[in-house]
Order: C-alpha cells, then structure tokens, then sequence
C-alpha cells in the first residue's frame, strides 16, 4: 500500500504535501471521484510552542478522556442493579480493550491525524470518511458543553455559584475557554496540562479505589441481583448505564499526527490507557459497593464522598471528591477540545471540510478549535438561559450515539481490510486473532449503539443527514473546482 511510505519516525505525516501523504489508490470507489484540491501547506518551520506526544502523554491523553467526572456517581447509578453491575464492567471492560485493540493496529496501518475518519475514508471512500468526521465532531462540541455544566455543579461545592444565573454562566464559559486557550498556545501546553490533569485525578481515585479495599465490609454489597427480572436483564440494564464510561479510547489514534513514533505508541497508548481506566473503575465501583452499605448507597449523590467518610470518618469527603471530579473535568475538557480539531483539519486536508480548518499554529487546527469552543459555549448559554434542560439532555443523550458511528466504521474498515487482503505481514494465526478482535469491536459498537436508546438513534440520525448536506455541499465545490482545472489545462486552438 501507499502507506508504507509513510515516515516512521521523525516526520509527521500530517506536515507532508499532499503528494506525499498515503494516497488513496487502493479504494477504486474514490479512484474514480476528483481529486480534492490543494489545501494551504502548515509552515515547514516547526515552531518551539509545538511538541510532539510521547508515550506518556499520548496515554495520559487516553486516560484522561475516558475518566471524566461519570466515575463519580457511576457506583451510586448501578447500585440498584446489585453486584451483578460488576459483571457488565467485566465484559464492557472486555468490549473496550478489544475496541482499542482495534485502533491501535489501524493507527500501524495508517499513523495519521484524524483516527476513525482516515480509517474509514480508506476503506469506504468520501463518504463514510465524511459521515466518521462529521459525527465525531459533534460529539466532541456537545460533550464539552456537558462537561462544563456538570463541572460547575461540582464548583459550586467549593464556590457557591450557584447564587446567579451570571456567575454560574461565568463559571461554565471559564470551564471550556481555559483548555481552549492551552490549545490555542500549542501542542506542548495541550500535553502539560493533560499529563499534569491526569495525575492529579488518577493518584486520589487510585488511593480510594485501594484504600477501600482495607475497608472492605461483604455485609455492605447487598444482594447479587437487586432488580427484578432475569440475571440477564439485570447485567444489559445495569451496562446500558456504564456503555459511555469507556468514550475515549480512540483519543490517541485521533491525535496519531501529533504522536512521535505513531505506528509503535499510538497502539501502546490506547491498551495502556483503556487498561489504566478499567482498573480504576473497576477498583473504585467495588470499593464503594463494600464500604458503603447498600440501601444508603442506591440513595447516594455523591457515593465516592460517602466512602472516603467511611474509611476516614468526618464529612469533609465532600470538598475532597468535588475538587477531584473538578479536575477530572477540566482534563477531560482539555484533551477533547484537541481531539474536537483534529478529526475536522484530517477531513479539510482532503477537501471533506471548509479548508479554514485545516490550518495549524503550533501543531494545533486553531480554526477547528475556536469553532468547537464557539459552538459549545452558545449550547452552554442556552442551556442556562432558556431553562430547558430536557433539550440538553436530548442532546447530551444524542452523542452517545454519534459517538459510535465511528467506531463502527473504524472496526468495519479493519474487517474490510482483513478480508480484501490488505492485512500488514500476512499470517494466518494473526489474521485470525485480528479478525476476531474486529468483529468483538463491532459488536461492543452496536451494543452501544443500543445501549442510546431509540430517541438517540432518531435524533442522532437527524444529525447526520444535516452532515449530507454538507457533503452535498463540499462535494460540488471539489467538483467545480476540478472541472475548471481541466478547462484552463486544455491547449488553446
């Protein structure tokens, strides 16, 4: 394939003309279509305030985006499902890392900016390429309108803010403007702020997830099945709940351009941060389920509190974990406001986007995050200021179907990969661990994709026939540009 020109090392692929960046030559659907044309080339000169991602950082990326501030009712929420809710972390757990299984060895394949879009425009043309962008942004902007309301909800813990509509606006607007503005200041400041974020948070829920344990009562756990129903029914109710707590494993192949030595660490990322996110998950859901008792717990607001009072005595719990889920927050936002630029300047490269997003200032798409902050902030104000909470809600709930468009589309072009016999070194055994991985990922994406709800499903495919306007849009363009090159390269008579 054209991908293995592609530098290993030392050369972002992302910075090369677009003669030299992989070519889509081995999809006959997009042979056939024009080629997009040229975008503005980022400056050669790489600038002091852009650094590339090493490992740490590209799984403190991983990490980060996944642990939000869910993980801090996530006990209290499947509490009245019983224990049994441990069984769905086990196998969503399972579902995960074979999802960034998956990426990481399509990130071998094609070590590129823009993840799930590269992925999918490889395998199934512009289109699918389009619909993977297009979803992936939209996930990316309402989630971090989501993540700012939720975080002044803890800020107002610590700060009431909650006393005026205006403060409390203020505060939102702060939440998602600072990660912009350490975007907007290069790639080295996005890595700064994520490694610091990520430590901050994971040594806390680390300590109580463990320090639970030396707490740890059985006669608090409660009966295995709480619910009613079948044990079946109890583990799909209790993991429609915990689908979304595992969002974010794709962070790193998304970021693959700014990742030194991708092909290697893009992959290593994923596993180490989906892996590092289970174990803290998992470790805090059964430490709280065995310090606090159960019929306290199902009625618990703030559970992680109730355990560190438990373990310690005291009520200053509270302060504690709402600082924690703070800076839980304000990490998540910073990594996904890079990611919510990153999938947009791939598909602009290729003509796919309005070509303002492909420009790049110290390693970072800065049009794609000053739109993305736009957007968030006015769906923030609108929120607090048209008091209509249940459509936030409706979109909050939209883009956890948005969100597993891609993913669907990223492990059906590894499927489509394995069986057209684009496989890397083929070797049976591998195809077939691969292959298997594929189709787990596939699976994990569709119990997602259930796991929305009919509502999100509707709404969300609302969503995505707006984007084929777009499409619509953007292709005439390609094509009218196309059709005038020809005009002017014919010989005069």
């Amino acid at each position: 394939m054209s991908t293995a020109t592609t530098p290993q090392t030392g050369t972002d692929p992302d910075l090369a003309p677009a003669s030299d960046r992989p070519s889509p030559s081995t999809n006959p659907s997009r042979s056939a279509s024009p080629s997009p044309s040229p975008n503005p080339s980022p400056s050669p000169s790489p600038s002091r305030h852009a650094r590339r991602f090493g490992l740490p950082v590209a799984t403190a990326l991983v990490m980060g985006n996944i642990i939000g501030g869910g993980i801090f009712l996530l006990p209290a929420s499947v509490a009245p499902y019983g224990t049994i809710s441990l069984v769905a972390f086990g196998v969503l757990t399972l579902g995960a890392i074979a999802l960034a299984l998956v990426f990481g060895r399509l990130a071998r394949r094609l070590p590129m900016t823009g993840g799930p879009y590269v992925y999918a425009r490889e395998a199934f043309g512009d289109f699918a390429g389009f619909l993977a962008a297009w979803s992936y942004w939209i996930t990316t902007w309402v989630s971090n309108a989501a993540l700012a309301v939720a975080a002044v909800g803890y800020l107002d813990v610590l700060v009431p803010v909650h006393e005026s509509k205006a403060a409390t606006i203020a505060a939102a607007l702060t939440l998602q403007w600072l990660p912009a503005l350490a975007s907007l200041a290069g790639t080295r400041y996005v890595g700064a702020v994520q490694l610091v974020a990520t430590v901050l948070k994971f040594v806390p829920l680390l300590f109580v997830a463990v320090g639970g344990l030396f707490f740890f009562d059985s006669a608090n756990l409660g009966p295995f099945q709480a619910s009613e129903g079948s044990a079946l029914g109890a583990v799909s109710a209790s993991a429609a709940i915990l689908l979304f707590s595992y969002l974010g494993v794709e962070s790193a192949a998304v970021s693959a351009g700014e990742v030194r030595d991708p092909r290697r660490n893009v992959g290593r990322a994923t596993i180490l941060g989906t892996l590092g996110a289970a174990v803290i998950y998992l470790l805090g859901t059964l430490s709280v389920f065995g310090t606090v008792p159960h019929d306290r717990l199902v009625d618990s607001s703030a559970p992680f509190s109730d355990a560190v009072n438990v373990m310690f005595g005291g009520s200053w719990g509270g302060a504690a974990i709402a600082c924690m889920a703070l800076v839980s927050m304000v990490g998540a936002l910073n990594g996904w406001t890079l990611l919510s630029a990153q999938t947009p300047y791939a598909a602009a490269r290729d003509g796919l986007f309005p070509k303002a997003f492909a420009h790049k200032r110290r390693g970072v798409p800065t049009v794609g995050v000053a739109v993305t902050v736009v957007l968030a902030s006015l769906l923030t104000v609108y929120n607090y200021t048209a008091g209509t909470q249940g459509v936030f809600e409706i979109l909050v709930l939209v883009t956890t179907f948005t969100a597993t468009v891609p993913y669907l589309l990223s492990t059906a072009a590894q499927i489509h990969f394995l069986i057209s016999g684009q496989a890397d070194r083929v070797h049976r055994p591998r195809l077939v661990r691969d292959a298997v991985l594929a189709l787990a990922a596939f699976g994990f994406s569709l119990w997602l994709v259930a796991g929305s709800g009919y509502a999100a499903v509707y709404q969300g495919v609302l969503f995505l026939f707006v984007g084929v306007l777009v499409h619509a849009w953007m292709s005439a363009r390609r094509q009218r540009a196309a059709a005038g090159a020809e005009v002017e390269a014919e010989p005069a008579p």
